[in-house]
């Protein structure tokens, strides 16, 4: 066996170190056992690619790797330089890299291959050209412990020894075809052969990026082979050597070995969708997301990017060092990174490069910041206009001179667009969101727009710095000299590509107009001709011009401006536009308006509109039949029916007679030119001074008293519908009046209103309850013919031939129940019985208070005069002289004044109500005569079952000194004969009504039976 690469010389200098110094051993095999353990304790696959594209690099051949795992051996095979001495050398030592004067050589710090301790204690090299090596756990252990002075330490150290320390001579074994080196990795044990199998599936392209001379890794896993190469990248790649004031800066901090190789490199790699299209894909879900080194560190690369550099690692060899070299090496990634994105096609899918503000580590922050304070000046944006001019002006703090008239100088950053259009950079560019139609329209308008599909609202607009234009503002953008000259086809061609979802943002949207003016927002805009077919109003020659109306020029109109407010011209929409009706409110005060009236009743005829419809048409100036100006709704026609009920010299008009011919009356009446009674007509409306003035005769009048009817509020009520006639002051014929307000439609208006709950009057009943309307009288002075008798005498009869619920809603009377419920009927009936000039007999009287007795107290002010009886008269009192009688024994006692005779169960509610006394508070009535007491007759007890035992007879009964016929006193009746005797029992048992049936029991015992049997018939 040859020992080609000197491994004996070797093993002695190390044993000869080792024996020198065991501190020295103990160094070597804690430093390999970090290594192996630590920051190459999942590298092995990285590692055997480092070396296989460093041998590839010196060769100056493509680097090819196969890695073959067969049971429990990995093997590696790789084209390029063979193994030699040097490299042997390498292998055997730690920090000592044989590459160190190797441009582009992958490593860097001579530990690489220890990654091989953390699998194997037996691993061999061999090449076609130089030879073969070995390293074996098993006989380092044995020549270490071979030495005295170290066997103590391997004793203390459990055998463990440094595997790669002591190379040792090997048989060559047989290298593939192809391939120049071969490396032999028996595994120790299912666990080493478990980690193998994962990082050989976790290989993935990164590898090979970051390794260039290395074009392709071969991977036999038990016979099923696969092949990663780099393909489908786009790559941008940077490079230079660092000058001797450089390295001084630069590598200060950093060891001897890294500053004997001034290089630096670095890559940026993205994933494209294919050699043609070149379009960013995301990072495939094997490439770790994180810095390589040029191979995998554990710091974090949120980007969806690969970047592999020359990164400065830490001494665990998995982290960036800080330092002035990372800081270089941060700006030149940025630079590289902003190539890269310039180098892509400009779509879209550029947008998913732009990185977010928020790294997932400190290096990652960094190249974040760096990267994104470059992005907005750089042009990388495709543009369907020009950017924005930018204005420059010499500097006047640079001045020598304060120049207060310098000139303005204007220049475009890029002066002309390139072969595929305009590039932009960020911070000139500006996204909409609509479609290519829309973008193309508005394109002249919106500096540096960006095409359709790039999406306006993705967080990297705004890390480029584009502005997001919004619709509104692209609206507004619309003006001035840019669209002056725009003809209404171009106009029409823009609404054709506008979106229908947004009519917000296009309320503003200029219009040009037929008569050339060009106006902010479609709505109250007019369309006369859409679709082709133009709008015929009249028939012949109508003129729209005196109103004023914003009419759409013919070829600029668009189904658009119909969803945006405008209107499609008919005679109503006309009608109802703004301009229309100020051209009618202002009417009355144009020097001319006769053009306006003719085109305002023409439209009117052709929409057909019934009268009330529009009431402020009222308002229209007409001509009257005595050539001046009114407004239409204080004109009648000459034959109509209002004009003959008024009276003469009133401030309404007769409407001229031509007008009348050319229109009809059917219009006229729809312009507010009255017939019969004008009716305002208002909805919602407040009942206090300020919101109910609808210039009404006694309007304030009748609203005074609807709220008198009304309980106390917090907030003025409101009526959901008004509706009342108008100039009843001015009538002079009232029965045709009446005839005509008692019917339809006008009888709706006498309809009481319901507010709060309470019905109240309307305002047209309440004007003709309180006005003589009804042959000289008020309404409420009559009532119905027919109507309830107790009425007879109080109310005169109103006159025939009128609705008679139309009168009963204008306060004809018609019953007492329904006088007494109505507001103030207790006390207009009052008032009426204290009347002396009207006639009431007796059982009218009864009646009337048995009706006023079921009153309530709080609704009547007490009366100063009183219907009432004196003597058997009916006259009529003053109050203070009556007395309300509650038994009838007590009437004995004040037969000498006016007394108010009703039933006596309801002399207490009649007493209350007049604040009359009753009979029993004027009255003592207490027995002062002698009487003797006697038994009832038996014969009484068939009439009356619960009459005492006995009663006490009085030769002259004196009650309070007056002679009286009987008296029920504290329990006993007292009486004078069979009469008073009767009366005593009747009222003594609660029969009162019997008591003339007792009475003539008493006079003849013998006619039992009769009254009994009449009785019985009663």
């Amino acid at each position: 066996m040859t020992d080609t690469f000197g491994t004996d010389r070797t093993r002695a200098a190390v044993l000869a170190a080792w024996t020198a110094s065991t501190a020295r051993f103990r160094e070597d095999a804690n430093a390999e056992e970090d290594f192996a353990l630590g920051g190459y304790r999942d590298r092995l696959i990285v590692e055997l690619a480092q070396n296989a594209a460093d041998a590839a690099l010196r060769a100056g051949v493509p680097g090819v790797l196969r890695l073959t795992l067969r049971d429990d051996v990995l093997t590696a095979a790789n084209t390029g330089a063979p193994l030699d001495a040097t490299g042997v050398e390498g292998l055997s030592t730690l920090r000592v890299s044989g590459k160190r004067d190797e441009a582009g050589a992958a490593g860097r710090f001579g530990v690489g291959f220890a990654a091989v301790v953390s699998v194997c204690d037996e691993p061999s090299i061999s090449s076609r050209e130089t030879g073969a090596v070995r390293w074996s756990r098993t006989e380092t252990a044995a020549a270490v412990a071979s030495v005295p002075e170290l066997a103590a330490e391997l004793g203390s150290r459990s055998g463990h020894v440094p595997l790669l320390r002591l190379p040792f001579a090997a048989e060559p074994f047989d290298v593939p075809q192809g391939f120049d080196t071969l490396v032999r990795l028996p595994l120790r044990d299912d666990a080493s052969i478990a980690a193998v199998r994962r990082m050989l599936a976790e290989t993935s392209p990164a590898l090979l990026l970051g390794m260039p001379a290395l074009t392709t890794i071969e991977i036999d896993l038990d016979g099923s082979v696969r092949q990663v190469t780099a393909d489908g990248w786009h790559v941008v790649s940077e490079s230079g050597e660092f000058t001797p004031d450089e390295v001084a800066a630069l590598f200060a901090d950093r060891p001897t070995e890294e500053r004997a190789r001034p290089y630096w490199s670095l890559r940026w790699a993205v994933p494209v969708a294919s050699a043609e299209l070149q379009e960013p894909r995301p990072l495939p879900a094997g490439v770790p997301p994180v810095v390589h080194a040029p191979t995998p560190s554990d710091e974090p690369l949120d980007l969806p990017a690969l970047l592999i550099a020359s990164f400065p690692m830490a001494t665990d060899r998995r982290h960036v060092a800080k330092g002035p070299l990372t800081d270089f090496l941060v700006e030149r990634a940025a630079d590289a990174y902003i190539r890269l994105l310039g180098e892509l096609p400009r779509t879209p899918k550029l947008l998913d490069l732009v990185p977010a503000l928020m790294g997932k580590g400190e290096l990652d922050a960094r190249i974040r910041r760096a990267i994104l304070r470059r992005l907005p000046a750089t042009p990388l944006l495709p543009a369907l206009s020009a950017p924005a001019p930018a204005v420059h002006t010499p500097s006047f703090a640079e001045a020598e001179v304060y120049e207060p008239d310098a000139e303005w100088q204007v220049e475009h950053p890029a002066k002309e667009p390139q072969e595929d259009g305009w590039v932009v950079a960020g911070q000139e560019a500006a996204v909409v969101a609509g479609s290519s139609e829309l973008l193309a329209a508005i394109a002249d308008f919106v500096p540096g727009l960006l095409p359709a599909g790039w999406p306006a609202r993705h967080p990297a607009m705004g890390s480029l710095g584009v502005r997001r234009v919004e619709l509104a503002d692209v609206v507004d953008l619309l003006s001035g000299e840019a669209v002056e000259a725009r003809d209404p086809s171009w106009w029409r061609s823009l609404y054709e590509v506008l979106p229908a979802d947004d009519p917000e943002s296009l309320g503003a949207l200029p219009v040009p107009l037929a008569d050339g003016r060009l106006v902010r927002g479609p709505r109250g805009t007019l369309i006369l001709d859409l679709g082709g077919t133009r709008l015929d109003l009249s028939g012949d020659g109508l003129d729209l011009t005196p109103l004023g109306l914003r009419i759409v020029h013919p070829e600029a109109a668009h189904a658009a401006l119909l969803r945006l407010g405008a209107a499609e011209a008919t005679p109503r929409t006309i009608l109802e536009d703004p301009l229309t009706k100020a051209a009618v409110r202002e009417s009355l005060d144009s020097a001319d308006p006769e053009p306006v009236a003719r085109a305002v009743l023409s439209l009117v005829g052709a929409a057909s509109l019934a009268p009330g419809e529009a009431p402020w048409l009222a308002e229209l100036a007409l001509r009257g039949s005595d050539g001046e100006l009114y407004a239409a709704g204080e004109l009648m026609l000459a034959d109509g029916a209002l004009a003959g009920l008024l009276a003469p010299d009133t401030h309404l008009g007769v409407v001229a007679p031509e007008l009348e011919e050319t229109y009809g009356s059917r219009v006229l009446e729809a312009v507010g030119v009255l017939d019969g009674f004008a009716v305002a007509h208002d909805s919602d409306v407040l009942l206090d001074g300020d919101d109910c003035d609808h210039d009404l005769d006694g309007e304030d009048d009748w609203l005074d008293h609807v709220l008198h009817l009304l309980p106390e509020l917090d907030v003025p009520p409101v009526v959901p519908e008004f509706a009342a006639v108008r100039d009843l002051e001015l009538v002079a014929d009232w029965p045709a009046a009446l005839a005509l307000l008692t019917r339809p439609p006008l009888r709706a208006a006498l309809h009481p209103l319901r507010v709060e709950g309470v019905e109240v009057p309307s305002y047209t009943a309440w004007w003709l309850a309180n006005h003589p309307v009804l042959d000289g009288h008020r309404p409420r002075e009559l009532r119905l013919p027919g109507a309830d008798p107790l009425l007879q005498g109080l109310y005169g009869d109103a006159p025939g031939g009128l609705d008679e619920v139309a009168l009963g809603m204008l306060g004809v009377r018609t019953t007492l129940a329904e006088l007494l419920a109505g507001h103030g009927g207790p006390e207009e009936l009052l008032d009426l019985m204290a009347d002396e000039s009207i006639e009431v007999d007796r059982a009218q009287l009864r009646a009337l208070w048995i009706a006023l007795a079921a009153v309530e107290p709080s609704r009547v002010a007490p009366p100063g005069r009183v219907r009432a009886v004196l003597g058997g008269d009916i006259v009529v009192a003053a109050a203070e002289d009556a007395v309300v009688v509650e038994a009838p024994d007590l009437l004995q006692l004040v037969t000498d004044r006016p007394l108010v005779l009703a039933p006596y169960d309801l002399a207490e509610s009649l007493s209350e109500l007049l604040d009359l006394p009753l009979a029993g508070e004027l009255a003592q009535g207490e027995v002062t005569s002698e009487g003797e007491t006697r038994q009832v007759p038996a014969e009484v007890r068939s009439l009356l079952p619960t009459a005492p035992e006995t009663y006490v007879e009085h030769e002259k009964l004196l009650v309070d000194g007056v002679a009286c016929a009987w008296r029920f006193f504290e329990g006993s009746v007292h009486c004078t004969g069979f009469d008073g005797l009767a009366r005593g029992l009747a009222w003594a048992t609660g029969q009162w009504n019997d008591r003339l049936a007792v009475a003539a029991l008493l006079h003849d015992p013998t006619a039992v039976p009769l009254l009994l049997a009449e009785a019985d018939l009663s």
